[in-house]
This record gives structure tokens, sequence and C-alpha cells, in this order.
């Protein structure tokens, strides 16, 4: 008869637990966002104006828009027992795949329209983009693409479901300061029928201060570099 160690069998009890920990580790965190790319500095070969009604055509797009809410919701398990709630924006519409088909149209000059109540406030902005084989005489095959999108006061941006960021830098950013405009990569290199989910998450502020004032699009355009 074959004799039983007890260490072993602790030990090997103690690797099973320890192992199942990290599984479980492993599937509860997220993985980490992909990293902006850093936009060129250089003057574009061809710039498109999306605040136009030819400009955002050109890509088949059109711009829905739809204010958002912040909601109160339960305390996180972890959170310190003095604190009973949290506080999340709604909808998320910066999510692939999101159904904005009930969201009103916007035309892109509307854009520019003070947008809100005044004071501290929300909206989203979607459009979906397709790279066409050419703009005007432009033609598009192998540009970089750079989206560039100002929003007085503060904006997020998504693409294709992803906030690309880094923490400690100011740009590159999908996450920018106070009216400064963020300038996203799209692509390094497009080719014709490439397409992006853009979400903007706009937000009128400083939030601490309440400002008297509304939210609104300064510019939104289409950089390509060749």
């Amino acid at each position: 008869m074959r004799k039983k160690h007890p260490g072993r069998l602790i030990a090997s009890a103690a690797l099973t637990v320890v192992s199942m920990m990290i599984a479980t580790v492993a599937v509860a965190q997220a993985p980490p966002p992909p990293e902006p790319k850093i936009p060129p500095t250089l003057v574009p070969s061809h710039v498109v104006d999306l605040m136009t009604a030819e400009g955002i055509a050109a890509f088949g797009g059109r711009w829905k828009t739809m204010e958002a809410k912040i909601v109160e919701g339960s305390a996180l398990p972890n959170a310190m027992p003095a604190y009973k709630t949290s506080y999340d924006i709604t909808p998320h519409a910066g999510e692939a795949g999101f159904d904005d088909s009930s969201w009103p149209t916007i035309e892109a000059k509307a854009l520019t329209d003070r947008r809100g109540g005044g004071k501290v406030s929300f909206f989203w902005f979607r459009t979906n983009l397709t790279i066409p084989a050419k703009i005007g005489n432009f033609e598009t095959a192998g540009a970089k693409a750079v989206l560039t999108a100002y929003v007085d006061d503060y904006a997020e941006v998504w693409i294709n479901g992803q906030m690309p960021r880094r923490a400690g830098i100011t740009s590159p950013a999908t996450i920018q300061g106070f009216n400064i405009p963020n300038r996203v990569v799209l692509a390094d290199s497009v080719k014709a029928g490439d397409k992006f989910q853009v979400a903007i998450f706009g937000i009128n502020g400083p939030i601490s201060v309440a400002p008297a004032n509304f939210l609104f699009f300064r510019q939104a355009s289409i950089e390509f570099y060749k």
C-alpha cells in the first residue's frame, strides 16, 4: 500500500487554491485600454469638415445626439462603510454596437448649437463614418486619418467601442482638458470601405463652477496625411 505524505497533499491543495485565485482575478480584471497613437503635427494633405452637410455626407455619416444623465447606484463592495452610494452616467453610448436608432438626427451645422440647460451638463454625439475611395480629387488609400473633436468645454472620444488612453500625458489622448481639441488617430493607413463608429461624450464645465453657459462644438473634422 502506497504511503500518503500529508506535506505533499497540503502543498498540492495550496497550489490548487492559488491557481484558482489567479484565474478568478484574471477573469475579473478588464483588459487595459489600448494606448493612443501620436497624431502628426504636420500640415494635413486634406481636411474634411464634419460640421457641414457635404463633409459628413462624404463618409456616408449622420450625426445623432442625446443628453446623458447622472444616476445613483449602490456603492462598490470594497467601499468604506460610510459610503452607501455611487454615481454613474446613462447611457453608455461609447460601447461597440450601441443602439442609437431612437436618437434624433441633427444637421451637421447644428453641432454649433448651444445644448443643455446650462451649468453642468453632458451630451453624447454619435456617427458612423465609412472611408470613401476619393473625396473630391483626393485619393484616401494609404493615408493616415485623424479625427479632431473640439468641444466647449471638454470631450471624451470613443472609436469602435474603445477609448484609447494613457494616464499622465496631455497628448495624444482621447481625454483632454478645458477647451483643448481632442486629436485621435483613426488608422495609420486607411482604405476605401474602412468603417469607424465615433462616439463623443461632451461635458460642460468646469464642473465645480457650474458655468452659466452651454455645451457646443467648435470643430469636428477628419485630417488625412500622406
